[in-house]
């Protein structure tokens, strides 16, 4: 089957409120209480993968007033979300939900089961009232609900169900498509873009730049975008693209993961990844000759790169996403913005792979937005010094002669290398959790 640059844009790239591990939870549990007769129910029961639990174990949730937590999540989603919002599910949240779902967790009636040996997002919801019990199950994306059951009878017909946004298949049948192109395919794909999609990219701007301006004026979460913006003031730091796009990135990361209640466009399945895939590109701009229209094909080319990384390395792993895919994709939209042609764009991937490919994922928090910093300023550097003939020769490490053959090193030591890494990384969270809830 052959896809456009728009079936890229519908299927990876969206609005997303809050992180989106705690959100697809949210969701579950919104779609499975919204079967139970009067939506009334009375206990939950949570099941998901480990690295959708390593990613919800710390992030705040918007609106709650800094509550955390895939349990609370679930509490809130089913309490006061809308499903039919997908990934905004928890923006009709109103404060008498809020107050239900601190009740029903203070009684006890949110149960998180952790997957162990689960490989690939997996979200699965049981909401009982009474002796009726609704089932929510999501897989692969996390806005795709691949079943919906009550009493165990299953419900087809009805709009939660993913088809609307093409579904797993879809997702799969896509990745599969864009692994086979080669780079210089994916950089047409940016030259294909309408002016409806130059519309909505501009929609994705204004999110994610929403959430930066939020981050500079108040500080929240590790306040890493202000401080940058105060070592300027105070003349510490000089403030030119490389520190413009730490800023821009970081102070979005900062509110985002502080729990503020403003959408992200998310990139790939991700609301960080939509900030370092848009924002660096968004900050670079105000330093160069160039047209909106170039900034935006720009920006569409980071989306497009994200997702062939993704395709790779899969949702979620023991790499950092933001660094190598969404970095990728904002190297690769920095080099077009530069005027670079594909070898610039390819050996800037290159560069940033060799630079980032070791960042690992310890799960969603404040301390994301460093990490965010880093990779909005690697991918500016990536793509200068590939604009000035430096670039990572073939014969080291992963980088390999090609970006496509990189690319996919890459996605091998995400799925393959770093297994053992990741379930590593998780029982060092969880031994801290299990510590701190004992002191």
């Amino acid at each position: 089957m052959s896809y456009c640059v728009k079936d890229i844009l519908r299927l990876e790239v969206a609005p997303a409120l809050g992180c989106t591990e705690p959100v697809a939870v949210a969701l579950a549990a919104a779609a499975a209480v919204s079967l139970l007769p009067g939506k009334a129910f009375d206990r939950l029961d949570v099941w998901v993968d480990p690295n959708v639990y390593k990613n919800g174990l710390a992030v705040s949730i918007p609106g709650t007033g800094g509550l955390s937590g895939l349990d609370t999540a679930a509490a809130l989603g089913a309490a006061g979300g809308d499903p039919a919002r997908r990934l905004e599910v928890l923006d009709t949240l109103t404060p008498q939900a809020l107050k239900q779902a601190k009740d029903l967790l203070g009684r006890g009636n949110v149960s998180l089961h952790l997957l162990s040996d689960r490989r690939g997002l997996h979200v699965r919801v049981e909401a009982r009232n009474g002796n009726s019990v609704a089932e929510a199950v999501i897989e692969q994306h996390h806005d795709h609900i691949v079943s919906l059951s009550l009493d165990g009878i299953p419900v087809e017909n009805t709009p939660l169900l993913s088809a609307g946004r093409g579904g797993a298949a879809g997702v799969a049948e896509l990745e599969a498509w864009l692994k086979e192109l080669p780079l210089d395919r994916l950089i047409d794909l940016a030259d294909e873009l309408d002016d409806d999609d130059m519309a909505f990219l501009e929609e994705g701007v204004r999110h994610n730049m929403a959430l930066a301006d939020y981050g500079l004026k108040h500080g929240p979460g590790l306040g890493v975008g202000k401080t940058f913006e105060r070592l300027v003031r105070q003349k510490l730091m000089q403030k030119d693209m490389f520190l413009a796009a730490r800023m821009l990135t970081s102070a979005a990361a900062d509110a985002r993961m502080d729990g503020v209640k403003l959408p992200a466009m998310s990139s790939a399945g991700s609301g960080n990844h939509g900030l370092t895939a848009i924002l660096p590109i968004w900050a670079v701009k105000d330093y160069v000759e160039c047209d909106h229209r170039t900034v935006l094909r720009a920006i569409g080319l980071s989306h497009i790169i994200t997702a062939y990384v993704k395709s790779h390395t899969g949702r979620l792993s023991a790499v950092c996403g933001c660094s190598v895919a969404a970095g990728a994709g904002a190297t690769a939209g920095v080099s077009y913005l530069l005027g670079g042609d594909v070898h610039h764009v390819a050996g800037a991937i290159k560069n940033l792979m060799e630079d980032l490919a070791g960042v690992v994922c310890d799960g969603a928090k404040a301390g994301c937005a460093l990490k965010l910093a880093t990779a909005a300023g690697t991918a500016v550097q990536a793509a200068l010094f590939s604009l000035h003939g430096v670039k990572v020769k073939p014969t080291d490490g992963i980088i390999d002669a090609s970006p496509e053959q990189t690319m996919r090193n890459v996605g091998a030591l995400s799925t393959e290398g770093m297994i053992e890494t990741d379930r590593t990384i998780l029982n060092i969270m969880l031994a801290k959790r299990i510590a701190t809830l004992a002191y």
